[in-house]
């Protein structure tokens, strides 16, 4: 863009979290210009909720060269045990990352930072935004700096990563149609005078929920919601309320001291009707807002942003042919995934906190017949990790278009290694990759199957999912 120097951009991000600052990254590694707007000052806050990052987030941080450094910081859990019955052995997940990591969002966060910044993001900490307007060529961001001075920035596109909160979203006048699943949870960060016996810990009964889960450096995560006490999130909380939630839900309290954090809020259940509009999008929590149980909000996030920022980036460099069908796409792919997270982890909340006898023991049957069925739990593992999300690809294509494409061994090497260039990968066989395959926005990079048997031919997605396949 022409104008001003400093005021004009490819992209406006709205919001430094780790939704906003994986997709600033992608796009200033695509080459275009991107500025983040984040109220917060500068330097990362460690009092931060998620704690948990999924496979496919893994898989999609992995393809950006951050996953094996992330998997230092934390402690990989390979079993889930839900409801006392129910128990997930993530270790049979299809991917390079069988498990959970463990570990505090701020090391996402630190990882994604450094990336974006390498790439020539430039973040405006301090800086908050107070209206947009757009027109049919651009976006403009009124925003006020640290020093409260007003100024605009301008850039072709804006979007709003800016939390369940978010301004882009209010600024736009949508509407974030939903309600509270949960009220007056608690949570902490604390030491343990004796620690559980399993490396996440969770139950519920006796009208209260907890878990607690570790971070790895001695601090533990605890979560805990008492049925009987359900206060206003302006109301205190101390670290007695918590371990009196836990002496009732998990039989112990683990001689917790020394708490660095408490906080106590409310779980929405909520979801924005359109991800675009205009020149306008949203993702993460702005977009979308769910229970915490699962897990699932910062890895949805994060994969909201990896679907988007490729396509934004064809976009913007006018490789696209139809531009306005492909932005559009991010909706019509996300939107859904977003709309199953929010059932899923609704119903794990409704079944752990089930208070009547009846449906306690409905419960446990349901979790033993579960657990009986493999299918069944591994399609419950796919939906939890995000490696069996899927896309979806209409009548007549192939059955793996819109699929997730693993980790696939080829002569070049990784598949997600060869990701790292933000491109469309085209494999197949030795005898060279199929000439029938779709025409695509941007650079095609040809690799072939370490396995010379191999006949069949696929083209994954920048995002690491399957666009077009051939036997």
């Amino acid at each position: 863009m022409t104008g001003k120097p400093g005021t004009e951009f490819d992209v406006v991000v709205v919001g430094a979290g780790p939704t906003g600052t994986l997709l600033a990254g992608d796009l200033a590694a695509a080459g275009l210009s991107v500025t983040v707007v984040e109220r917060r000052p500068q330097g990362t806050s460690n009092l931060t909720r998620a704690f948990a990052v999924h496979a496919r987030t893994l898989e999609l941080l992995d393809a950006r060269g951050l996953a094996d450094e992330l998997v230092k910081t934390g402690v990989p859990l390979t079993r889930l045990r839900l409801f006392a019955r129910l128990s997930l052995d993530l270790s049979r997940l299809r991917s390079r990352f069988p498990f959970v990591l463990i570990t505090p969002q701020y090391e996402v966060e630190r990882l994604l930072e450094r990336r974006a910044a390498e790439a020539g993001v430039t973040f405006r900490y301090g800086t908050e935004l107070r209206g947009l307007r757009q027109d049919a060529t651009a976006v403009t961001a009124e925003v006020s700096g640290p020093d409260g001075a007003p100024s605009e920035l301008r850039a072709r596109y804006l979007v709003g990563a800016d939390g369940v909160r978010s301004t882009v979203r209010r600024g736009l006048g949508l509407p974030f149609p939903g309600r509270a699943v949960i009220r007056s949870i608690v949570l902490a960060d604390v030491r343990l005078t004796e620690e559980p016996e399993s490396l996440l810990t969770v139950d519920g009964r006796g009208g209260a929920f907890s878990f607690i889960a570790p971070f790895g450096d001695g601090w533990f995560r605890v979560m805990g919601w008492d049925r009987n006490h359900q206060a206003a999130d302006s109301e205190p909380v101390g670290l007695d309320e918590i371990r009196g939630i836990a002496r009732r839900a998990l039989g112990s309290d683990f001689g917790m001291h020394d708490a660095r954090w408490i906080s106590r809020f409310h779980s929405d259940e909520r979801q924005v009707p359109a991800y675009r509009t205009g020149r306008v999008l949203l993702a993460g929590d702005a977009a979308h807002v769910h229970s915490p149980a699962g897990g699932q909000g910062m890895n949805t996030g994060l994969q909201d942003a990896a679907n988007l920022s490729w396509k934004l980036a064809a976009v913007l460099r006018g490789e696209a042919a139809d531009p306005e069908s492909l932005l559009d796409s991010y909706h019509s792919e996300r939107h859904p995934v977003g709309a199953m997270v929010l059932r899923s982890s609704g119903a794990i909340v409704r079944i752990a906190m089930a208070h009547h006898p009846l449906l306690r023991a409905a419960r446990a049957l349901g979790a033993a017949l579960l657990d009986a069925a493999p299918p069944a739990t591994a399609k419950v593992m796919g939906l939890i990790s995000g490696i069996g999300i899927s896309y979806g690809a209409g009548r007549g294509v192939h059955r793996l278009t819109g699929r997730r494409a693993p980790d696939l061994a080829l002569v070049e090497g990784r598949l997600y290694e060869l990701l790292r260039q933000g491109a469309f990968v085209l494999v197949g066989p030795r005898s060279g990759a199929a000439a029938d395959a779709p025409a695509v926005p941007g650079t095609v990079i040809r690799a072939t199957w370490a396995n010379p048997a191999r006949r069949d031919t696929v083209l994954v997605r920048p995002d690491g999912y399957i666009a077009w396949a051939r036997d």
